[in-house]
């Protein structure tokens, strides 16, 4: 089962945010399978949580629009981080490797 998380990114207040889904354990689903719940989510970006592929890394996240796959972008990387942490994430090191 696919979980998944709305963060409000850079809000100060509830629901005063830049809204974020990231979706957990995302390791079985297809690109097209992202894009499509990208675009059923309806936000400016969904966030897919995987498993890091460089072994110094703590999680690999892809990025995705309602229209295409993003390299990176600033809220969707912090919102990651933070769904990471919330459900257990621990850091491999001192610091948190994306």
């Amino acid at each position: 089962m696919t979980r998944f998380q709305l963060i409000d990114v850079f809000g100060g207040e509830k629901f005063k945010g830049n809204p974020l889904a990231v979706i957990s354990d995302a390791e079985t689903l297809s690109t097209d399978e992202m894009q499509d719940i990208t675009r059923w989510m309806n936000l400016s970006e969904t966030a897919f949580l995987l498993p890091p592929t460089d072994p110094k890394a703590d999680f690999r996240v892809r990025i995705f629009t309602p229209d295409r796959e993003l390299p990176f972008a600033g809220h969707p990387t912090l919102g990651t981080c933070r769904a990471w942490l919330t459900s257990g994430g621990k850091p491999k090191g001192p610091k948190i490797t994306q």
